[in-house]
């Protein structure tokens, strides 16, 4: 895999803490586990854009407050949804 940040070939997937705000901007929480992707050349840990969307939709979907300080992307991606699709987002294939 390659790194974006310094196109090194020694990149690979990892599971890695986050912290997010909720959309409401109430508080932030960390997510533990979340697929990214590290590099041992440049030290860099960054989440793939298609998961940052992943994750921002799925936290436009679910009950926000049903969530704790911390836990981990499979209990989050496991968080019932209340809509079906995000009808505020700008992409018509949300």
């Amino acid at each position: 895999m390659q790194c974006k940040w310094c196109n090194s070939v020694n990149a690979f997937d990892s599971l890695e803490p986050a912290y997010w705000e909720l959309p409401d901007g109430t508080r932030a929480v960390e997510m533990k586990d979340v697929p990214s992707i590290k590099c041992p050349d440049c030290d860099m840990v960054y989440i793939e854009e298609d998961m940052i969307e992943k994750i921002e939709t799925h936290l436009m979907l679910i009950n926000t407050k049903n969530l704790g300080a911390t836990f981990t992307f499979k209990e989050f991606m496991d968080q019932p949804t209340l809509l079906k699709k995000n009808y505020f987002a700008l992409n018509e294939n949300s």
